[in-house]
C-alpha cells in the first residue's frame, strides 16, 4: 500500500504533527509507503511529489507551517482536473490519499471520493474552528493563544495613552477566534461575523469604559459587519474557491470610533501572525491523534470519511457531511460575553 498525503488551504500550526503521526504509524505498524504531494491540490494536479518516510518527519512535531507546502488550488476548476489527478496518482502508484485541510480542501476530497471514486480520507484543519462535524480543529488553540497574548500586551499601551485599540483577528464567517481570545484577553467589545454590530452601541461601550478611567480594547473578526454596511474587503480579487480577500474592518471601525467619540483610536491587525509559529501543546496532541486515526481509516478502507473530535474520542464522519455547513458562534454563547462589554 502506498499512501499520498497533502496539506491544502491556509497554513496552520499542527500540520507537521499530523504528517508525522500518519507516516510513523503507517510505516511502523502497517508497513505502508508514503508519497507527499507538494502545495496542496496543486501537487496531485501537476504531479509534484516528494519522498515521505520516517527520516523525513523526524523533528517536525514542534514546527509550524507544513513541510509539504500548501496552496488554495481548486483542481475541480482546472482543465481536465479530475482526470489529471487520477493519472498522477496512478503514476505515483498511490492507492489512497489523505487530504489535510479545511472546508475547501476537504470539499474537493469529498467530491473526488463520492463522485469519482478516488479513495480519500480527510483530516480537519483550520484556525477558524468552523468545521461542523468536529468539536475542535487543530490550529485554533494556537491562534487563540497568539491573539490573547497580543490583547494582553495591548492593554498596557492603550492605558498608557488612554486611547482605543481595535484588534482585528481572523474569522471570515465564524467568530470563534474573536470570541475566545476576546474573553480570555479581557476585551471590552467583541464583534463577530454572526452578529451585525451597531457602531453607535460600540461607541457607547467605548465611552463607558473611559468613564471608568480605563482604555477600551475592541476585538473584531475580519468578517464582522455593521448593521448598515457590508463586509470590508482588502481588494476585489478572488481565490480559486471564489473567496474575496478580507481585512480592513479594524481600520474602518477605528476611524468611526474616533470620529464619533473624539477619542484617539488605533488598529492592530494580527493577520498571518495567528497562523505562524510553533503549535500549542493541545494542537500537537490533537493533530497527532488525528494523524493516527486517519491512517487507521486508510487501513480499514473507510474512504470518504474525515476524522473528528467528539469529546475526547476520535470518530469518523462523512467528509461531505463535515463540509455541508459551517460551525458558527451560537447567539446564546455570544450573549454570555456581553456581560463584559463596556
Amino acid at each position: 500500500m502506498r499512501v499520498g498525503v497533502l496539506t491544502g488551504g491556509g497554513d496552520c500550526p499542527g500540520l507537521n504533527a499530523v504528517i508525522r503521526a500518519i507516516v510513523r504509524k503507517g510505516v511502523q505498524e502497517y508497513g505502508y509507503d508514503f508519497t507527499g504531494f507538494k502545495d496542496g491540490w496543486r501537487g496531485p494536479l501537476e504531479g509534484h511529489v516528494v519522498p515521505l518516510d520516517i527520516p523525513a518527519v523526524r523533528g517536525i512535531l514542534p514546527r509550524g507551517g507544513t513541510i509539504l507546502g500548501s496552496s488554495r488550488t481548486n483542481p475541480l476548476r482546472a482543465e481536465h482536473g479530475v482526470r489529471r489527478i487520477k493519472e498522477n496518482l496512478a503514476k505515483a502508484e498511490v492507492d489512497a490519499l489523505i487530504a489535510i485541510g479545511g472546508e475547501d480542501t476537504l470539499g474537493v476530497a469529498a467530491t473526488l471520493s463520492d463522485e469519482y471514486g478516488v479513495p480519500c480520507v480527510g483530516v480537519p484543519k483550520t484556525i477558524d474552528n468552523d468545521l461542523s462535524a468536529t468539536d475542535y480543529t487543530f490550529g485554533f488553540d494556537t491562534a487563540v493563544g497568539i491573539a490573547t497574548e497580543a490583547i494582553d500586551r495591548l492593554h498596557t499601551t492603550a492605558e498608557s495613552h488612554m486611547r482605543v485599540l481595535v484588534v482585528e483577528v481572523m474569522g471570515r464567517h465564524a467568530g470563534w477566534i474573536a470570541l475566545h481570545s476576546g474573553l480570555a484577553g479581557g476585551a471590552n467589545v467583541i464583534l463577530v461575523p454572526e452578529q451585525r454590530f451597531d457602531v453607535e452601541q460600540v461607541c457607547a461601550w467605548v465611552e463607558s469604559r473611559f468613564r471608568a478611567t480605563y482604555a477600551p480594547i475592541v476585538v473584531v473578526a475580519e468578517g464582522a459587519m455593521p448593521k448598515d454596511g457590508d463586509v470590508v474587503l482588502k481588494d476585489g480579487s478572488l481565490d480559486s474557491f471564489g473567496h474575496v480577500r478580507l481585512s480592513g474592518v479594524g481600520e474602518w471601525l477605528a476611524r468611526e470610533i474616533e470620529r464619533r467619540t473624539g477619542k484617539e483610536a488605533r488598529t492592530t491587525v494580527l493577520g498571518h501572525v495567528q497562523r505562524g509559529g510553533t503549535p500549542s501543546a493541545f494542537d500537537r496532541w490533537l493533530a497527532t491523534r488525528f494523524g493516527l486515526h486517519a491512517i487507521d481509516a486508510v487501513r480499514d478502507g473507510d474512504f470518504g470519511k474525515m476524522v473528528a473530535l467528539r469529546g475526547t474520542d476520535i470518530v469518523r464522519v462523512p467528509i461531505a457531511e463535515a463540509t455541508a455547513r459551517l460551525k458558527t458562534v451560537d447567539p446564546e454563547l455570544y450573549a454570555e460575553a456581553g456581560v463584559f462589554f463596556g
